[in-house]
């Protein structure tokens, strides 16, 4: 099991660092060829604009598009969910956008870093009774998704319950920063999808 993860800003180390405590091979991904025998590639979270601008110029755009076409898993984790989506509130910014999964994002939904905030979540699909203790930093949210995306996790905001994961085939998006907890299980959730590739 060999997993990219996508190195061009961000909090890429983080997830490595998981990915290697599960005895997974990585690979940074920077250029096109890195993408080679990848079983899935994260997309972490950093800033969106700028990993979306980094990507066109390192030709990574398409390719990124052609392995998520070909069936592999892509997992965009805050920011890298916002550079995965068809739609992202406030297009007016040049934002590069995969627009590969089908729902509509509104990023910094939360609020600016001192509204982070930590949250127990119930996820569907992921093993385990006890909640996954979720952190959020600058986070995005899912406003809406198309048909074919399943809702994974909500979150209370504003008296509302809003979407923060969802998963479209070999599609993976989450507002929050698994990479920054001490729990695996969204790693081994991810992990099942790229063996159920291969």
């Amino acid at each position: 099991m060999k997993i990219g993860v996508l190195a061009l800003q961000g909090a890429f180390i983080e997830h490595e660092a998981m990915l290697r405590r599960l005895g997974v091979e990585v690979v940074e991904v920077r250029l096109p060829q890195d993408l080679d025998d990848v079983n899935g590639v994260i997309i972490p979270g950093g800033e969106s604009t700028t990993i979306g601008k980094l990507a066109v110029r390192y030709n990574l755009m398409e390719p990124l598009r052609e392995l998520a076409r070909s069936g592999k898993p892509l997992w965009g984790t805050c920011a890298g969910m916002i550079f995965m989506a068809k739609a992202v509130e406030g297009e007016g910014r040049d934002q590069p956008l995969l627009g590969l999964m089908d729902v509509r994002v509104q990023r910094n939904a939360f609020g600016r870093q001192v509204d982070s905030f930590e949250a127990n979540l119930n996820i569907k699909g992921v093993d385990g009774d006890k909640p996954f203790h979720a952190i959020f930093i600058r986070a995005p949210l899912i406003e809406s998704v198309g048909a074919g995306v399943d809702v994974l996790a909500r979150v209370e905001k504003d008296n509302q319950d809003v979407i923060v994961a969802a998963r479209q085939g070999n599609l993976l998006a989450t507002s929050f920063h698994p990479e920054l907890s001490y729990d695996d299980r969204f790693h081994r959730y991810f992990l099942k999808m790229a063996e159920s590739e291969t």
